[in-house]
Order: structure tokens, then C-alpha cells, then sequence
């Protein structure tokens, strides 16, 4: 199937659908009439295989209690294990509805009210939230910035752990919003200096499939061929990968026997920890059919992403494209093509796009934007031409 193909099979008006990307635009922005390019999803339809499988469960007419099919575990692993080299066990695997339930879940078993967490900024904003509302003290690193590219500052985070005896580090790989997919030697030297102070890492996984640029996709529990999985909890979910968000089903691993104890005594607690029936069926049939769907879908998001890089890098160098490694969510410095203070006005009244600002994912990011790239390249090129045409008047 070719780009064209794949954009009048599966591309689909969203709006009138209780979409909340698209019908709560008013309430969250002021306008309906924005282009929406803010939450993290797309306009995609999800494969065909799993809307099948879905569509044939319905049929049957009983969503009662379920269990997980030894099924499911061998398409989950197959999948890790022919992607990432990380062959995933039955009995590593737990469920929740979320993976940022699964981070407040990891919280609250294994950390104590007022122990530190530390995050690396900018970052996925319910990252902030999930350590303060949960009582717990939030340490924040700024990733060192140059030219539209982030690093992790090593020597900082290292000060930042020791000087607040920090007990987890909250991980997002790749990282949203920043479009890093951290190398092995990254990975490596931070997972080092966390299990040098006995930190926990819990690893937010969720965009592991949508890798664009050269550095593959490593799952933290299998660097170094696993040395550090005794300190590792790795949180995925296909949703991200297929457009799956509504049916609230992520994973858990945790290789590590011990930490898994602690973690199913926690679980018992809370008595909550059942599985989505719609989810289960959806996500099996994206591993075991989706491989082609995906594909296509990097296809779109990479075209996508390389327009909006050379129309802004040739008609408004003053707005730095940050790289796109992983994620379908690309950030805009736009620091020096206009004031922060007046970049909503400038990006809602005059570009009419929604989207989300960089103050949202670090208090030190006045003055960038985040764009959704999963969806129509007519929106992205309207963006685009947009920003450019109101550029040209300031």
C-alpha cells in the first residue's frame, strides 16, 4: 500500500465523535476552529485486523470477567522479542488501565510520602503532577539543550540525586516532547548512576514503535543484556502505536522476582487491577497483525515531519525545528522568532492552531511549542503556512 492508499483507507473525520481533541477545543482553547495538534493521538483508524477482532468479540454479547489468554502473552513477547530483543515472560507481565496510573502505582509501592522523585525536563506534563498529587517531593533536571537537540546532563543529575536522596527516577524512552530516543550509551550511564544510589527506575515506555530517525529503540531492562533489571520497571502500551488510548490498557514488566513481590502485594491492596476485554482483544491482534499498518503510519509521520523541517528551515530559519527521533510529537523553539509573551496570541489568534506549550513540560520552556504530526498532511502543511504567512508580519 502506498502513502495515498494508506491516507484514503484509514484517515477519518474525528469531529462529533466525543473526541476530545477535536469537540473540546472550546472549552480548552476558547475556539472550535483551531486545528487541533496538541493531545497525542491520531486521525487514523486503527487496523482493520483489530477492528475485526473487536467487532467479533462484541458478538458474542458477554463482556464478563476475563482472563489472558496464553495467546496474548506470545504475540506481546513475539513482538518485543523480534523488535527490541527483549523476549517478554508470562509471569514479568501485569496490567493496568494507563501507564500513568501504573507511575502512581509505582509510587505509592515503592516510595514513602515526602521521598524524592526525579524527572528530566522538559517532560510529559502528567510526569509533574503524578509525583506532587501523590505526596512525594519532585526533583527536576533540565535536559541540556543546543540548536534544537537534547542531552542528558549526567554530572547534574547525579548532584540532583545525591543532594535529595532521590529513591525513583520517573523515565520517559523515547522521550516526549523532546523526540529523543535514547541511545545504549545513554541509557547505560543514567541506569548506571541510578543503580549506583539504589534508585528505582520506572521506564515509560509507550513510544517505543514510533521511531523515526537512526538510533533503534532499546528497552531499559535489556541494556547491557539485562544488568540492570533489578532496579528497572519498564510501563508500554500498544495505544500509542495503533491509536488505542480509549480502551485503557497498558503493561507492566518487572523481571526482577523481588520487586515483583512488592509490587503484587501493593496490587492486592488496591483490588483493581482487572483487564479491559476490549483491550486485550485489541492489542493482541496489533502485534500479531499490525506490522504492516505500522509501517505505513511511520511513512506519513516522517513526510510529515520532514516537510514542516525544510519549509521552516528555508522560509523561517528563526524557528528551530528540534530533532525527530522517536514519537509523532515534534518541538519548535520559537524563542527568536517571537516573544513568549505573545506566542499564544500568536499561535491561537493569528495560526489558529491548538497546541500544547512548552512551559507545560518544564517551567524553563517558555517559549516552545509541541505539534502533533499524526495526522492529515493537509493540517500539517495549513500549520506550516500559517506560522510562516503571520511570521512575515510581526
Amino acid at each position: 500500500m502506498n502513502k495515498q492508499e494508506f491516507l484514503e483507507k484509514y484517515l477519518i473525520e474525528r469531529r462529533g465523535t466525543d473526541c476530545f481533541k477535536w469537540d473540546e477545543l472550546e472549552s480548552r482553547y476558547g475556539d472550535p476552529n483551531l486545528i487541533p495538534m496538541w493531545i497525542a493521538d491520531m486521525e487514523f483508524k486503527t487496523p482493520d485486523q483489530i477492528i475485526e477482532a473487536m467487532v467479533e468479540r462484541a458478538k458474542h454479547g458477554v463482556f464478563g470477567y476475563s482472563s489472558v489468554s496464553e495467546e496474548y502473552y506470545k504475540a506481546f513477547s513475539d513482538w518485543m522479542s523480534e523488535r527490541y530483543h527483549f523476549p517478554i515472560k508470562k509471569e514479568w507481565v501485569r496490567f493496568s488501565t494507563g501507564c500513568i496510573t501504573v507511575i502512581a502505582w509505582m509510587i505509592h509501592a515503592f516510595t514513602n510520602p515526602g521521598d524524592a522523585c526525579l524527572i528530566l525536563t522538559p517532560v510529559y506534563y502528567p510526569f509533574h503532577n503524578v509525583v506532587t498529587s501523590n505526596g512525594r517531593e519532585l526533583v527536576s533536571v533540565d535536559l541540556d539543550y543546543n540548536e534544537g537537540y537534547f542531552t542528558m546532563n549526567y554530572e547534574a543529575i547525579e548532584k540532583a540525586i545525591v543532594e535529595n536522596q532521590v529513591k525513583m527516577f520517573i523515565q520517559c524512552s523515547p522521550h516526549n516532547p523532546v523526540g529523543r530516543v535514547w541511545s545504549e550509551e545513554e541509557l547505560e550511564e543514567i541506569l548506571a548512576i541510578c543503580k549506583k544510589y539504589n534508585v528505582l527506575v520506572v521506564s515509560d515506555e509507550i513510544h517505543q514503535d514510533i521511531v523515526l530517525g537512526e538510533n533503534p529503540f532499546i528497552p531499559s531492562a535489556v541494556v547491557s543484556d539485562g544488568l540492570y533489571g533489578d532496579i528497572v520497571i519498564t510501563v508500554s502500551s500498544a495505544s500509542k502505536t495503533f491509536n488505542l488510548a480509549g480502551l485503557l490498557h497498558s503493561h507492566i514488566v518487572i523481571t526482577n522476582e523481588n520487586l515483583m513481590k512488592i509490587y503484587d502485594k501493593f496490587a492486592r491492596g488496591m483490588n483493581r487491577t482487572e483487564m479491559n476485554i476490549m483491550g486485550l482483544t485489541a492489542t493482541m491482534k496489533g502485534y500479531t497483525h499490525g506490522g504492516e499498518w505500522l509501517s505505513n503510519l511511520m511513512g506519513v509521520i516522517r513526510d510529515n515531519y520532514n516537510y514542516l523541517k525544510k519549509e521552516l528551515h528555508e522560509k523561517l530559519p528563526d524557528v528551530t525545528v528540534c530533532a525527530l527521533e522517536g514519537t509523532y510529537l515534534v518541538l519548535l523553539d520559537m524563542r527568536k522568532c517571537i516573544e513568549a509573551e505573545r506566542l499564544v496570541e500568536f499561535i491561537q489568534g493569528r495560526c489558529h492552531l491548538a497546541v500544547d506549550y512548552g512551559e507545560c513540560f518544564g517551567e524553563n520552556f517558555k517559549g516552545f511549542i509541541r505539534l502533533n504530526l499524526a495526522t492529515d498532511p493537509k493540517y500539517v502543511k495549513t500549520a506550516v503556512e500559517n506560522i510562516i504567512a503571520e511570521a512575515s508580519k510581526l
